[in-house]
């Protein structure tokens, strides 16, 4: 296997200036479209349309609406190809493609039959990120874990695949990522002990070509011991097994459910893997590898070109998931190939996405309290880590014994909801939570398809600051500062659009579209839509007019207690008591709303 690996990572420099799908190339390039879930492969959620800007933006105005026909939260956004919206849902996970021609029409709805029996195997609600576009085709990873491909005039199912077991607490939340001839697909279920993975698919037949895990031996993970490197030096052989005790790697977690990332240049895709299970550390002592990881992936072969763990051993769930951003921008005056990422740690981490070459870390909630900072001196033993604070730790506290006031709480300073980065300004812009929680671990025992959880939690707002559960804030990469904030009563669960125009959108779980000064993060504009928005905004032009459109629909996470009707506070891992007043404010629904300055 050592062998094969060598020699596919061989392979890398020859096609490392390969070209990525060419439907998908072209249609980012065209900015009145939105292709990706994240408008582009570099994940900036930023739109050269400027149209609407900051001076007219308070001018606009409801254009028209559409009715999913769906409860649960709304994650993820419509899709905009030439002359047609696709837009999703929850389970059961309907695709509509809607005629922007004629008003909106219906032009087909796909609407797969799913056993009801995965949605208690799902954790934090039944959403999904939704489909991507690319040869003329829709690519949906359903709930159940059935990837398909669906001819985009038609609807008609070209083919499917079925990439997990849901027997087994394997489902899936997230988007699928069309690279050259493969869709990339990740796995969810971290909170049932699977053991996760990254899977390609041939993007005309569906064959299953490479997968590549996240814990394990060398030719699970598709690592090479001498090549793959962590922070600049070799991983060793097996690093998947080697901080693991016994066989507990199998059941290690470490799941996929994020955003994706793809660099043309390199052939590199990049992503991060989520907590180990259980969620109680003294079960499984060690530094866990590869969950909480950044990895950076050669997309022909599935191999590691390089990995950086980010949270090693794990104390409260802060999954290492959430986007990559790739970004060209100078540090220190040198022009440097950038990924920049948020993590749910706390910890906001600008890297060189060729090399892995660690640049930054830093705080970007100011509550942050479990680690003092991350060790930045490559010479030191500890290079690379956070420095933990024992009156936080988790596992310092013990089984059975209530941590308190760990600043973030399990859903992190930013979960899976997208930050957008300007060109413009070069600022980043980033929904967050401003959360906290007291959590105690007790000792579980694994059974396939039931919680591997191991912890009980409480959550609520950051003690000593505004009172709210939510910041937007204005992030510089390059130096690791705030550029402004905004505090918002509840988490910004949404995710944010940067636009041309100089303003930067987002919605609010009570329900609220907001757009803001890209500069100086002034109030331009809100609108209360129909429910709570974890949606993520996006804008598009037709027929010479700009459009931004957004879901509403209140539920994932933070949301749960409404979507799924549960009321003790210990419910949703701890969210339903941290997000009970959420019910004042909104209610459960689910609605595309597009806005547009008048005539």
């Amino acid at each position: 296997m050592k062998k094969l690996i060598a020699g596919l990572l061989a392979g890398v420099a020859m096609a490392g200036m390969a070209a990525a799908n060419d439907s998908v190339l072209s249609l980012q390039s065209n900015p009145n479209g939105w292709v990706l879930q994240t408008g582009d492969y570099a994940n900036t959620r930023y739109s050269r349309l400027s149209q609407i800007n900051r001076e007219n933006v308070g001018q606009l105005q409801v254009a028209w609406t559409f009715s999913t026909g769906v409860l649960r939260g709304h994650e993820g956004g419509p899709l905009v190809v030439g002359d047609t919206m696709f837009i999703h849902t929850p389970f059961p996970n309907k695709v509509y493609a809607l005629d922007l021609n004629n008003e909106g029409k219906i032009l087909w709805k796909y609407e797969p039959r799913q056993d009801p029996e995965v949605i208690p195997v799902m954790c934090c609600d039944t959403v999904n990120r939704g489909p991507a576009y690319a040869d003329g085709k829709i690519f949906l990873h359903q709930a159940d874990t059935t990837v398909v491909a669906l001819d985009a005039k038609s609807g008609r199912v070209v083919w499917s695949a079925v990439n997990g077991d849901p027997s087994k607490g394997e489902t899936n939340t997230a988007t699928v990522l069309p690279v050259k001839d493969k869709i990339i697909v990740g796995i969810s279920g971290g909170e049932f002990g699977v053991q996760g993975h990254v899977t390609a698919y041939d993007i005309n037949t569906g064959e299953r070509l490479w997968r590549a895990y996240s814990t394990g031996p060398d030719e699970q993970t598709l690592m090479d011991p001498e090549r793959t490197t962590h922070l600049g030096r070799p991983v060793g052989k097996d690093s998947g097994t080697a901080t693991w005790e016994g066989d507990q790697w199998k059941i290690g977690g470490g799941t996929t459910w994020g955003w994706y990332s793809y660099d043309p240049i390199t052939n590199l895709f990049y992503y991060g893997t989520g907590n180990p299970s259980t969620w109680n550390p003294a079960q499984r002592p060690g530094d866990n590898r590869w969950s909480m990881t950044i990895f950076a992936r050669d997309a022909d072969t599935g191999v590691a070109k390089w990995v950086y763990q980010m949270t090693p051993h794990d104390e409260w769930d802060y999954d290492g998931v959430n986007e990559m951003i790739l970004v060209d921008q100078e540090i220190d005056g040198q022009m440097r190939h950038l990924l920049v990422h948020f993590d749910r740690n706390g910890l906001a981490y600008t890297m060189d996405r060729v090399s892995g070459e660690l640049l930054l870390a830093d705080k970007y909630d100011r509550a942050v309290n479990w680690t003092t900072g991350v060790d930045m001196d490559p010479n030191s033993p500890t290079y690379g880590r956070p420095a933990v604070v024992e009156a936080f730790s988790t596992r310092a506290g013990g089984e059975d014994v209530n941590t308190t006031g760990i600043c973030p709480a399990a859903l992190g300073t930013k979960d899976q909801q997208p930050a957008a980065f300007s060109p413009r300004t070069g600022l980043f812009y980033v929904p967050t939570n401003h959360v906290c929680m007291d959590y105690e671990p007790f000792r579980v025992s694994y059974t396939a398809g039931q919680p591997y959880v191991g912890a009980t939690l409480s959550m609520y707002p950051a003690p000593n600051s505004h009172g709210g559960m939510g910041n937007f804030i204005a992030w510089d990469a390059t130096k690791g500062e705030f550029a402004w904030i905004i505090p918002e009563e509840f988490s910004v669960w949404s995710g944010a659009l940067a636009t041309a125009g100089d303003v930067v959108f987002y919605g609010t779980l009570e329900g609220f579209l907001k757009a803001v000064d890209a500069e100086t993060g002034e109030k331009l504009y809100q609108f209360k839509t129909p429910s709570g928005i974890i949606g993520n905004v996006m804008t598009y032009s037709h027929r010479g007019k700009q459009y931004v459109a957004v879901y509403s629909g209140v539920g994932g996470w933070a949301g749960i207690g409404l979507a799924a009707g549960l009321v003790n506070p210990n419910d949703g891992l701890g969210a339903v008591g941290g997000y009970a007043s959420l019910s004042d404010y909104t209610a459960l629904g689910g609605q595309l709303t597009v806005f547009t300055l008048p005539n």
